[in-house]
């Protein structure tokens, strides 16, 4: 493959990643794998949260393409997947556990409008405690935060999380 397809691969891998992501996310994480993913929509105790799991489990085909491509003689485009994949994991380490979920200390403050919304989304999303009644399940893509509401407003109260520092009564 040439340089230039090898790169263009690259590209349309990490593209490609959102609406695996999505996919993942919206059907398997709030589905089936919710017993790993619930950790993520609760307070965490610790350093660390079952959800975690999935960084791991992510991270396996991006090593296996690879160790094909580099070791196992594969070909480039087993390389140039691989590291398509590896790269938008590293996009999403950055945004969302740095930048959205603070598990690093920073001072950074989103703003442009493209990183306000996506984080702001991202809230929206952990407004909800629940597997069901979520909304935005996408990572670089993400409707507006008006429709969001309006969704969460049509879902009704159901797993929304209280507020801090209200009290129920």
């Amino acid at each position: 493959m040439t340089a230039f397809s090898l790169i263009l691969l690259f590209l349309v891998t990490v593209a490609a990643m959102e609406g695996f992501a999505y996919v993942m996310h919206r059907w398997v994480m709030h589905g089936p794998g919710w017993f790993l993913h619930a950790s993520h929509h609760r307070e965490r105790p610790g350093r660390w949260e079952a959800n975690d799991l999935y960084f791991v489990i992510f991270a396996m085909p991006s090593i296996l393409l690879l160790l094909g491509g580099a070791q196992w003689h594969w070909g480039d485009w087993a390389t140039a997947t691989g590291a398509g994949i590896a790269a938008y994991g590293a996009i999403y380490l950055g945004f969302h556990d740095i930048i959205v979920h603070r598990r690093v200390r920073h001072h950074h403050v989103p703003r442009s409008a493209y990183m306000k919304r996506i984080v702001q989304a991202h809230r929206l999303h952990h407004a909800v405690e629940t597997k069901q009644g979520c909304v935005s399940f996408g990572f670089l893509v993400a409707p507006s935060p008006d429709a969001l509401k309006r969704a969460l407003a049509r879902n009704g109260k159901a797993g929304l999380r209280a507020a801090k520092g209200v009290l129920e009564g």
